[in-house]
């Protein structure tokens, strides 16, 4: 009988968990994939497209970042591609291999993007600031948050509650962290919009390119947030359908 019992009990667990997950999030992974894909290939077709100003990422960067007052911020060439980013602790703008040297309307408008970020950091932006705050705890809660609250849902006790509700609230923190992330990537890829055409570095048809590339990245950070607020939202439902 007890054996009968919990056969049935583990059954209902993962039949609840593994449906639940696939109706819930598997959708959404499915769409963080076409995210991804799209950016490369929007960013492909405006990579090959050279901007009629001839400026390289790193001189487009470079300028720009002058024209805000951010003359000590450095410039560095970091491998792969699309890798690109603005470290506001060390005050660096990395570009990577298909920005820093190209010359199109691709590489110009991530090259503005990421000074985008760092005129936020000048600016001390808000969201910004809260993302920033959120780095470690957020890369903790991904890693451990889904993984405690699914041990402690196997557990029917007092820990298990204990270590779910553990896993909820770190794992919460990487969910912020996500959502955060969606108005500081808008900003700056609005700012970049601006920067480039006060700059006249791009012509109006050329920046119409340029916010495309923008746009199919934004997509990927919202597939991302999408993503982790309906994992933490199945964890939290399949609490209660075992309570």
């Amino acid at each position: 009988m007890t054996v009968v019992f919990l056969q049935s009990t583990v059954e209902s667990f993962f039949s609840g968990y593994y449906g639940s997950y696939i109706l819930m999030v598997v959708p959404f992974i499915i769409l963080s994939f076409i995210a991804q894909a799209l950016v490369k290939s929007t960013f492909n077709k405006y990579a090959q497209v050279k901007a009629q100003s001839a400026y390289r990422g790193v001189e487009a960067a470079r300028r720009l970042l002058n024209e805000q007052g951010l003359q000590h911020v450095e410039i560095e060439r970091v491998p792969g591609d699309l890798s690109d980013h603005y470290s506001p602790k060390e005050e660096i703008l990395r570009l990577s291999q298909s920005t820093h040297d190209s010359q199109s309307i691709a590489a110009i408008g991530v090259a503005a993007h990421e000074v985008g970020h760092a005129v936020q950091h000048k600016e001390q932006y808000a969201p910004n600031a809260v993302r920033s705050a959120l780095v470690v705890p957020a890369n903790i809660g991904s890693r451990l948050g889904p993984y405690l609250a699914i041990f402690g849902l196997f557990l029917q006790s007092d820990t298990g509650r204990l270590l779910f509700t553990t896993g909820i609230v770190l794992f919460s923190a990487a969910v912020l962290f996500y959502l955060v992330t969606l108005p500081v990537e808008f900003n700056a890829s609005k700012r970049a919009i601006v920067l480039v055409e006060n700059s006249g570095m791009l012509s109006t048809e050329e920046i119409k390119g340029a916010r495309k590339v923008l746009r199919a990245a934004a997509l990927t950070y919202v597939a991302s947030a999408l993503t982790a607020f309906m994992s933490l939202l199945r964890l939290i439902l399949l609490s209660r359908r075992r309570d």
